[in-house]
């Protein structure tokens, strides 16, 4: 857990890492955000073009490909994502989901949610 602990900081300086035996899995906290319609159809950085209605977001260093759980800290709610974009670059975002994935966690009003993200296998 240490060497796992240590490889996650190194690769994700800015994560808050938990600490509890709950958590040992969450590698960010942060606010997540989701994009706007304009983005429909374009390429993201994998290459896929973007689509509103897939379970997808942006991450600014995760590989693409990583299935992640994004659950809100302030309801409990989660969503499992893949991750093929690169973003967001506004301070204090750790994720950019698809508006499907937002609507999943319930965060279309307000348009940013508090959340935190755990890797899923």
């Amino acid at each position: 857990m240490i060497m796992t602990a240590a490889l996650a900081a190194s690769v994700f300086p800015s994560a808050a890492m938990a600490h509890g035996a709950d958590d040992q899995d969450v590698i960010q906290q942060g606010t997540a955000s989701y994009y706007a319609d304009r983005f429909q159809g374009r390429r993201t950085a994998s290459g896929q073009p973007f689509d509103q209605r897939q379970l997808t977001a942006a991450h600014r260093s995760l590989p693409f490909g990583t299935k992640v759980l994004v659950t809100r800290a302030d309801t409990g709610q989660s969503v499992e994502v893949t991750i093929n974009d690169r973003g967001p670059f506004v301070k204090g975002r750790v994720i950019d989901l698809s508006k499907s994935a937002a609507d999943e966690l319930g965060m279309l009003y307000r348009g940013t949610a508090p959340v935190r993200l755990t890797y899923l296998p």
